[in-house]
């Protein structure tokens, strides 16, 4: 049986603290430039642009800018441009381009159509030298180093990282600043909290639902697409506010949940949710607060805005172990290439 230490996806999940510290490191001055041109010729909404895992860091970078800083945020749809020819008004916006490629083409087309309508555009992107770095008039690189396995791990997390350093760094916020140079370490302290009973329960599972909210919600996304590209375990995530809804009828004990609960406004209704389902006689596995009924998955204590970042990378470790005792390889998820050619 493969070791689940000897994939390429372990690897580099495992250099998540490393990439971190390098891009805090080298994208300070950067930042704190950037923050303070957004302060003095504040864009009167943000847009963000990305597919796959670089979407699901766009949700939490959303989260992040409406809460820290009040202002409008929202996803493009890159078809838009890249099928039907339209251009938006995005006079005034920040335009943000997450890639780790960025090369594909949809974003690209994206990216110039709200170059051409007026934003002014910034790629977070782990190929410095890519086009969508070169024609983007600000780029923050990523930082995360080569990523060769098809599932994105520690460039994900690396592009969470950046958008907590942005708006930190924009609104102001020391302590969230602080937290954040305090993360590298604590991302590695992640990488070793033991998630096994996730793998053992989910060894089996034929389908899950995966929660989060509010910052927690990309997190879920996140981890709802690595279930499918890297175990064949089908996962729809779901913020807590809205599994409540239809969504509930397929909940019991034999469909259960994976919760990211972090300690913000939001974790109260995420309690309730989880003690909900434990009295339905669901199985619920949680990350966060401490419902009795609940299996617990540990992770490092930290600011709420860093909790995610954490969960994610103790989930990595986790889903590669259960990728390969459910029989897949996650270096090479069925029919998935690194970069998606989407036009």
């Amino acid at each position: 049986m493969v070791e689940p230490s000897t994939t390429r996806m372990f690897a580099e999940a495992a250099e998540a603290g490393d990439a971190v510290a390098r891009q805090l490191a080298a994208n300070r001055d950067a930042v704190a430039a950037l923050a303070e041109r957004l302060r003095t010729q504040p864009p009167r909404g943000v847009v963000t642009c990305a597919r796959g895992s670089s979407d699901h860091a766009t949700t939490f970078g959303r989260y992040l800018i409406e809460t820290h800083l009040g202002l409008l945020t929202t996803s493009a749809s890159p078809s838009v441009a890249s099928v039907y020819g339209a251009s938006p008004d995005y006079s005034g916006m920040l335009a943000i381009g997450v890639s780790q490629s960025g090369r594909s083409p949809d974003i690209l087309a994206a990216m110039r159509a709200a170059h051409e309508a007026g934003a002014h555009r910034l790629a977070l992107v782990n190929v410095a030298d890519s086009p969508l770095a070169l024609e983007a008039e600000t780029c923050l690189p990523l930082h995360a180093g080569p990523e060769l396995s098809v599932a994105a791990t520690k460039s994900y997390i690396a592009a969470v990282a950046a958008f907590i350093h942005l708006v930190a760094a924009w609104s102001g916020d020391e302590l969230l600043l602080a937290a954040l140079d305090e993360s590298a370490a604590l991302l590695r302290q992640a990488w070793e909290a033991d998630w096994s009973p996730l793998v053992e329960r989910l060894a089996g599972a034929r389908g899950l639902y995966v929660i989060g909210r509010g910052l927690g919600f990309g997190i879920a996304q996140e981890a709802a697409l690595k279930f499918k590209e890297t175990c064949g375990l089908h996962a729809e995530a779901f913020s807590a506010a809205e599994v409540r809804h239809g969504p509930m009828a397929l909940v019991g004990a034999d469909f259960p949940l994976l919760v990211f609960r972090q300690g913000d406004a939001t974790a109260d209704g995420v309690d309730e949710l989880v003690a909900d389902v434990v009295a339905r006689g669901g199985e619920v596995l949680v990350s966060g607060g401490h419902v009795p009924g609940a299996i617990q998955l540990p992770h490092p204590n930290a600011h709420p805005a860093i909790e995610p970042m954490l969960q994610i990378q103790a989930f990595y470790r986790a889903a590669n172990a259960l990728s390969l005792r459910r029989g897949f390889d996650p270096d090479r998820p069925p029919q998935l290439a690194k970069v998606t050619e989407t036009l």
